[in-house]
């Protein structure tokens, strides 16, 4: 079966975010989108750590490890970028003045529900940063993450087994193997990858799907 790699996903993630976009990339495969976004697109990225203006990750060996994003990762800052308290970050976050946030989940259930923080595993460490902020300030949260686990099942769910991060939250899934809009009317599949059937994809998923 063909698959996105993490860097076709982020390409595809890029892809749909508009010109004069604010926007946040949450830790992890997110951070990714910031190396594709087109050279011809003003986009703002923002960190919770109180970044705006984030650039493209640096050239190895380039780090500079007094600039860092909310995951501590090393970043770069684009000319003009500004830097400001964290309790002003998140006041950005919850006030509504993020056009688009980009997350990572465990599970996304069908009526767009969102868990990445916490899998319920009693030895499991919970790692919620600011996605809860961010899930419900943002004004439309993309969600990038394959789309089975690694025994099979997917993570597009009817129900979300796993402590809730925002509810109704999701507009729009990026996975490895189809993007997926979330609407109140249903799910629906705008995109597949070669050689990948929509009946096969119906299968993987076990939730009720439809063409765009």
């Amino acid at each position: 079966m063909n698959k996105m790699n993490r860097d076709q996903m982020a390409q595809r993630v890029a892809r749909d975010i508009p010109e004069g976009a604010y926007v946040n990339l949450g830790i992890g495969l997110p951070t990714l989108v910031a190396n594709h976004l087109p050279a011809d697109r003003e986009v703002l990225l923002h960190t919770e750590n109180g970044l705006l203006g984030m650039g493209p990750a640096p050239e190895k060996g380039q780090e500079d490890w007094d600039l860092i994003n909310a995951g501590k990762q090393p970043v770069t800052a684009l000319p003009g970028a500004a830097y400001f308290h964290h309790a002003d970050s998140f006041a950005m976050m919850r006030g509504g003045h993020l056009d688009i946030c980009v997350l990572g989940a465990f599970q996304v259930s069908v009526k767009g529900d969102l868990a990445n923080w916490h899998t319920g595993a009693p030895d499991a460490i919970p790692a919620v940063g600011g996605a809860m902020d961010l899930a419900i300030g943002a004004k439309q949260v993309f969600v990038m993450m394959d789309l089975l686990t690694k025994t099979g099942s997917s993570k597009l769910v009817e129900t979300c087994s796993y402590p809730l991060t925002g509810v109704g939250c999701v507009s729009r899934v990026y996975s490895d193997l189809a993007v997926f809009d979330i609407k109140k009317d249903g799910v629906s599949v705008s995109d597949v990858v070669d050689g990948l059937s929509f009946d096969e994809l119906q299968r993987l998923c076990g939730v009720p799907l439809r063409k765009a």
